[in-house]
């Protein structure tokens, strides 16, 4: 009796262990299946389509002396450098009479002097690039060191303020053009500048061109809505304000640390937003850039020997040269197949370039023609 009962019960635990075996198969196999089978989203987050308002390039500028050329630079044909160096040395305690004494002065060139302060901004004793550009007579830079010059920032012309001061040994980058040269660490930060981006207890979240239209802002405002779910006094915190600014408001709980709520905003996934059709074109290089859903309405266009229809019904003309483009499509045409007929038919970068603008202009081109 006993025996029975014995195997009775191992019969139990082997159907039971069967059971837990298909189970587990059983899940293993809906995960796997689910694993594969969940649609693939295109994700990317704020700051990768945004930039905060408050947080781009400013630029230093001031007037400065060249010093040390070899007899190429401004000489007494050019009175404003004349002035300037009469003033420079009336500071340094060696006045001149008048500025017609420095008339041979061929080795000074009066210069403009640029600084890009970067987007993050710049604390005192930063030492930035600067760039240096002859203003006068001066046929090149080379070999010449500027005089220390302070730089004033872009904010208040009337009242200039001094925030950096620039000088060093000038290297031509581009023997083409010796008028222009570059200081590496030339400017030396005397000040802290930094653009605010708080205010009135907002921000503002600026769309990149590529991206700015209303639609995407008006979703960029929804997603930050739904992701954060924070009210103020029962308003949603982010409303788009035009085509390209967003302004999200700061929760009271974050007045205190902005910075990490900033962190959360751009953090925010949202979905990728598709870049508008769109064809750049380089003129001096000759490069045409195109995405790939560029389209082109019906349109006939005679170039020179070259004659292109598009659209349903095109057929070869008499006289010239005749390449089909697209023929599959019945209506329109992508722009991407024209280029390569027009290339099939060795037609020059310019005159496709020529092309591209005409059907531009004839409002045949569907996407947003960018000339450089």
């Amino acid at each position: 009796m006993e025996g029975n009962q014995m195997e009775c019960r191992q019969k139990r635990e082997k159907t039971v262990f069967r059971f837990r075996k298909l189970a587990i198969g059983i899940q293993i196999g809906i995960l796997v299946i689910s694993g594969f089978s969940r649609p693939v989203e295109g994700k990317t987050t704020i700051k990768s389509i945004c930039r905060l308002k408050g947080q781009e390039e400013n630029t230093l500028h001031g007037m400065g002396l060249v010093v040390g050329l070899k007899g190429t630079g401004d000489g007494g044909a050019f009175l404003p450098t004349m002035r300037s160096l009469a003033m420079t040395m009336q500071l340094m305690g060696k006045p001149v009479q008048a500025p017609a004494e420095l008339k041979e002065a061929k080795n000074v060139a009066l210069v403009l002097v640029t600084a890009v302060v970067p987007p993050g901004g710049a604390r005192q004793g930063d030492r930035l690039d600067c760039v240096v550009s002859s203003i006068g007579a001066a046929k090149s830079l080379k070999g010449g060191r500027l005089f220390l010059t302070p730089l004033v920032g872009p904010e208040n012309p009337q009242h200039p303020r001094v925030y950096a001061f620039a000088e060093g040994l000038i290297r031509i980058e581009d023997e083409s053009t010796p008028t222009i040269g570059k200081i590496a660490g030339g400017c030396r930060m005397e000040e802290d500048f930094f653009t605010p981006f708080v205010k009135d207890g907002r921000i503002t979240l600026v769309l990149d061109p590529n991206h700015a239209d209303f639609q995407t802002a008006s979703d960029v405002a929804e997603w930050i809505n739904s992701q954060l779910s924070i009210q103020i006094e029962g308003q949603p915190l982010a409303r788009a304000i035009n085509q390209q600014n967003i302004e999200v408001r700061i929760p009271p709980q974050y007045y205190e640390d902005p910075v990490l709520f900033i962190s959360q905003v751009l953090a925010t996934p949202i979905m990728s937003q598709p870049v508008l059709p769109r064809v750049v074109v380089n003129e001096r290089t000759g490069s045409i850039v195109i995405s790939g859903d560029v389209e082109i309405g019906p349109v006939v266009v005679t170039h020179k020997n070259v004659v292109v229809e598009t659209g349903p019904g095109a057929a070869a003309p008499t006289g010239g040269r005749f390449t089909p483009v697209d023929p599959e499509q019945t209506q329109t045409a992508k722009l991407k197949a024209l280029v390569e007929a027009l290339n099939a038919v060795h037609l020059p970068p310019q005159d496709i370039i020529d092309i591209l603008k005409g059907i531009e202009r004839n409002g045949k081109l569907h996407g947003k023609l960018i000339l450089q």
